[in-house]
């Protein structure tokens, strides 16, 4: 059973100015570094044939020297695994003069590589080969077939796009994608599956959700693979309802208190719901209730204005008969009532789903 490491996506170089402050942007971008460091000593250590680097292993076709230096010399450090480099669309014009045997590249034809029984075929997207690649690519039905490819799936032919219905009845096993961020996968055909490995760390708060590579083997019975969670930091992506809370004090105490701590990640959180106080300073107050329990925070005040609860429960509606009753009611606190009014009134206007 021959084994393969799926990757891409991870943006060497990357400047990430947005949101972190500069004492932790370079922190950062040792450890984008130290991740693809991490793959090539795990693919070493699983006795993987092949590291399959699907695209925009750097941010520019102009990486930095030093980012240069790393990831060139990380595949010098394992001779005994080969790295089927494929360039993607940040790093299109990236090129290394030295000749090293256990690299290998491709180009804007389709490309082979064998290893044994398996067949790598890869291709760089360009807008003069984005409608004749499918047409060319030619694969034996006999080998177990990697197609390895950058871009975004869609339903119509472009530069940087694949059509999945294209790739069908091609006798393609694994097709390697890189571009999108985060692990998805499913199936090409009765043959083959296809799959993102997303990329190697979260570079901003629009990247939540776990991070890695795929571990691939190629078994007689099709493609066996699995997403291996890697990341030195995730993205936690968290919202809180602040509907009910009776004033600014109690809101910044329960959206504080919403989400577990983690001091090594990020996290995201959104406020909503409806509030009765003045939410101006409100997203900035929570964010420095927060900082201490993560590496960062960013909150986002998605809260609005609530209706007058006095003047609904004035009302000769099912909207004031329900806020009378709850208020009347007394085995609940003040902030239970306005709670459970807030539910119910999204409930009786459809929205019920917001809750």
């Amino acid at each position: 059973m021959i084994k393969f490491i799926h990757c891409a996506d991870m943006h060497l170089g990357s400047a990430f100015t947005s949101h972190l402050p500069s004492q932790k942007r370079e922190e950062r971008r040792r450890e984008l570094r130290a991740a693809f460091g991490a793959v090539a000593s795990a693919a070493s250590a699983g006795g993987c044939a092949a590291v399959l680097v699907c695209g925009d292993a750097f941010d520019t076709s102009r990486p930095l020297k030093k980012d240069k230096e790393y990831f060139y010399g990380v595949v010098k450090a394992h001779p005994g695994v080969q790295f089927l480099y494929l360039r993607g669309n940040h790093d299109t014009e990236e090129s290394y003069t030295e000749e090293l045997e256990n690299l290998k590249t491709f180009s804007r034809e389709w490309t082979y590589y064998s290893f044994g029984n398996v067949v790598v075929a890869g291709i760089e997207l360009c807008e003069e080969n984005c409608r004749s690649l499918y047409s060319t690519l030619s694969l034996d039905s006999s080998k177990f077939n990697i197609v390895m490819l950058h871009g975004q799936t869609a339903e119509s032919e472009g530069a940087g796009n694949i059509v999945l219905s294209r790739l069908r009845g091609k006798n393609i096993d694994y097709l390697a994608l890189g571009h999108v961020h985060s692990f998805a996968s499913g199936r090409l055909d009765g043959r083959g599956v296809y799959a993102y490995c997303g990329c190697l760390e979260p570079r901003g708060f629009d990247e939540p959700g776990q991070k890695g590579y795929i571990s691939l083997a190629c078994a007689p019975g099709g493609a066996e693979y699995t997403f291996v969670p890697s990341a030195a930091r995730t993205v936690l992506d968290y919202s809180c309802d602040l509907s009910g809370c009776p004033d600014w004090a109690s809101a910044v105490r329960f959206a504080s208190s919403a989400c577990p701590r983690s001091p090594k990640d990020m996290l995201r959180l959104t406020l909503t719901g409806e509030v009765t106080f003045d939410s101006s300073e409100l997203a900035c107050d929570v964010q420095k209730e927060l900082e201490a329990g993560y590496y960062l925070v960013s909150v986002r005040d998605n809260t609005c204005a609530a209706e007058d609860i006095s003047s609904i429960g004035s009302e000769n509606s099912l909207r004031g008969a329900f806020v009378r009753a709850v208020t009347a009611a007394g085995e609940y606190s003040a902030e239970e009532k306005s709670r459970i009014i807030s539910a119910g009134l999204k409930a009786l206007a459809g929205r019920g789903n917001q809750l």
